[in-house]
Protein backbone atom coordinates (compact mmCIF):
# COMPACT_ATOMS: atom_id res chain seq x y z
CA UNK A 1 0.00 0.00 0.00
CA UNK A 2 1.36 3.19 -1.00
CA UNK A 3 0.36 6.20 1.31
CA UNK A 4 0.34 10.36 -0.04
CA UNK A 5 1.22 12.85 2.40
CA UNK A 6 -1.83 13.31 2.98
CA UNK A 7 -3.59 10.24 4.35
CA UNK A 8 -3.59 8.97 7.88
CA UNK A 9 -0.97 6.55 8.43
CA UNK A 10 -1.51 6.09 12.23
CA UNK A 11 -4.30 3.55 12.18
CA UNK A 12 -5.90 1.46 14.62
CA UNK A 13 -5.01 -2.14 14.86
CA UNK A 14 -8.45 -3.54 13.36
CA UNK A 15 -7.43 -0.48 10.58
CA UNK A 16 -4.32 -2.14 9.61
CA UNK A 17 -5.39 -5.20 8.77
CA UNK A 18 -7.64 -4.19 6.55
CA UNK A 19 -5.08 -1.77 5.10
CA UNK A 20 -2.83 -4.73 4.50
CA UNK A 21 -2.32 -6.40 1.06
CA UNK A 22 -2.99 -10.09 0.75
CA UNK A 23 0.07 -12.13 1.61
CA UNK A 24 1.88 -8.87 3.19
CA UNK A 25 3.51 -9.61 6.77
CA UNK A 26 4.01 -6.93 9.81
CA UNK A 27 6.95 -6.01 11.01
CA UNK A 28 6.89 -5.31 15.10
CA UNK A 29 9.16 -2.45 16.74
CA UNK A 30 10.18 -1.48 20.42
CA UNK A 31 11.79 1.43 19.88
CA UNK A 32 14.21 1.76 22.71
CA UNK A 33 16.57 4.81 23.66
CA UNK A 34 19.36 2.72 21.93
CA UNK A 35 18.41 0.31 20.16
CA UNK A 36 15.46 -1.18 18.14
CA UNK A 37 14.15 -4.96 18.35
CA UNK A 38 12.48 -6.49 15.45
CA UNK A 39 10.35 -8.76 15.13
CA UNK A 40 8.23 -10.48 11.67
CA UNK A 41 5.04 -12.00 11.33
CA UNK A 42 3.95 -14.87 9.01
CA UNK A 43 1.98 -13.88 5.80
CA UNK A 44 -0.98 -15.35 7.85
CA UNK A 45 -0.62 -12.48 10.46
CA UNK A 46 -0.71 -15.64 12.68
CA UNK A 47 2.59 -15.78 14.04
CA UNK A 48 5.66 -13.76 15.58
CA UNK A 49 9.04 -14.45 15.30
CA UNK A 50 12.19 -12.33 16.90
CA UNK A 51 14.09 -10.57 14.00
CA UNK A 52 16.99 -8.82 14.81
CA UNK A 53 18.11 -5.89 16.99
CA UNK A 54 19.02 -2.62 15.30
CA UNK A 55 21.61 -0.02 17.23
CA UNK A 56 20.21 3.16 17.37
CA UNK A 57 21.86 5.57 15.01
CA UNK A 58 21.09 8.51 13.05
CA UNK A 59 17.45 7.96 12.46
CA UNK A 60 18.43 8.21 8.85
CA UNK A 61 20.26 5.06 9.33
CA UNK A 62 18.05 3.40 11.31
CA UNK A 63 15.33 4.18 8.49
CA UNK A 64 17.53 3.01 6.05
CA UNK A 65 17.68 -0.66 7.81
CA UNK A 66 13.83 -0.58 8.41
CA UNK A 67 13.43 0.10 4.54
CA UNK A 68 15.86 -2.78 3.72
CA UNK A 69 13.64 -5.22 5.57
CA UNK A 70 9.91 -4.07 4.29
CA UNK A 71 11.58 -4.26 0.84
CA UNK A 72 13.17 -7.79 1.40
CA UNK A 73 10.75 -9.54 3.59
CA UNK A 74 7.45 -7.99 2.35
CA UNK A 75 6.28 -5.86 5.12
CA UNK A 76 2.91 -4.44 4.70
CA UNK A 77 2.71 -2.17 8.12
CA UNK A 78 4.52 -1.81 10.90
CA UNK A 79 3.24 -2.64 15.10
CA UNK A 80 4.77 -0.10 17.33
CA UNK A 81 4.64 -0.89 20.73
CA UNK A 82 3.55 2.19 22.59
CA UNK A 83 5.28 2.33 26.53
CA UNK A 84 1.96 3.43 28.47
CA UNK A 85 2.63 4.35 32.13
CA UNK A 86 1.02 1.22 34.43
CA UNK A 87 -1.48 3.73 34.91
CA UNK A 88 -2.59 4.47 31.49
CA UNK A 89 -0.93 7.73 31.13
CA UNK A 90 1.61 8.67 28.48
CA UNK A 91 5.15 9.80 29.19
CA UNK A 92 8.68 11.12 27.53
CA UNK A 93 8.85 7.73 26.64
CA UNK A 94 5.22 7.51 24.47
CA UNK A 95 5.83 10.70 23.08
CA UNK A 96 9.49 9.48 21.78
CA UNK A 97 8.02 6.51 20.04
CA UNK A 98 4.71 8.60 18.86
CA UNK A 99 8.11 11.34 17.54
CA UNK A 100 9.41 7.90 16.39
CA UNK A 101 6.62 6.90 14.32
CA UNK A 102 5.96 10.04 12.48
CA UNK A 103 9.41 10.79 11.47
CA UNK A 104 8.98 6.66 10.11
CA UNK A 105 6.19 7.70 8.03
CA UNK A 106 7.75 10.05 6.19
CA UNK A 107 10.55 7.50 5.27
CA UNK A 108 8.82 4.62 4.66
CA UNK A 109 5.22 5.39 3.37
CA UNK A 110 3.76 2.28 5.15
CA UNK A 111 0.92 1.96 8.04
CA UNK A 112 1.50 2.15 11.44
CA UNK A 113 -0.27 0.72 14.15
CA UNK A 114 0.25 1.45 18.10
CA UNK A 115 0.00 -1.50 20.42
CA UNK A 116 0.67 -1.25 24.22
CA UNK A 117 3.69 -2.75 25.24
CA UNK A 118 3.18 -2.05 29.29
CA UNK A 119 5.23 -5.31 31.04
CA UNK A 120 6.72 -6.41 27.64
CA UNK A 121 10.05 -6.39 28.56
CA UNK A 122 9.51 -7.60 32.30
CA UNK A 123 7.78 -10.73 30.29
CA UNK A 124 10.68 -11.46 28.14
CA UNK A 125 13.12 -11.29 30.88
CA UNK A 126 11.23 -13.83 33.02
CA UNK A 127 11.13 -16.10 30.70
CA UNK A 128 14.88 -15.71 29.93
CA UNK A 129 15.71 -16.24 33.09
CA UNK A 130 13.67 -19.43 33.63
CA UNK A 131 15.21 -20.72 30.53
CA UNK A 132 18.61 -19.67 32.57
CA UNK A 133 20.26 -17.91 30.13
CA UNK A 134 23.05 -15.45 30.72
CA UNK A 135 23.06 -12.12 31.90
CA UNK A 136 24.89 -11.22 28.43
CA UNK A 137 22.22 -13.14 26.18
CA UNK A 138 19.56 -12.11 28.01
CA UNK A 139 20.83 -8.57 27.16
CA UNK A 140 21.60 -9.99 23.27
CA UNK A 141 18.18 -11.29 23.15
CA UNK A 142 15.52 -9.33 24.92
CA UNK A 143 14.80 -6.03 22.92
CA UNK A 144 13.74 -8.36 19.36
CA UNK A 145 12.08 -10.72 21.97
CA UNK A 146 9.85 -7.92 23.46
CA UNK A 147 8.94 -6.73 19.78
CA UNK A 148 8.08 -10.42 18.95
CA UNK A 149 5.89 -10.35 22.08
CA UNK A 150 4.52 -6.90 21.03
CA UNK A 151 3.78 -8.12 17.68
CA UNK A 152 2.33 -11.74 18.87
CA UNK A 153 -0.54 -9.71 21.38
CA UNK A 154 -1.47 -7.63 18.50
CA UNK A 155 -1.59 -10.17 15.87
CA UNK A 156 -4.09 -12.10 18.61
CA UNK A 157 -5.86 -8.94 18.48
CA UNK A 158 -6.24 -9.32 14.88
Amino acid sequence: MSLKASDTPILSIGELRSSLQPGSRLLGLDVGSKTIGLALSDTTLTVASPLETIRRGKFRADAARLKEIVDTETVGGFVIGLPVNMDGSEGPRCQSTRAFARNLVGAVTLPIAFWDERLSTAAVERTLIEADRSRARRKELVDKMAAAYILQGALHAL
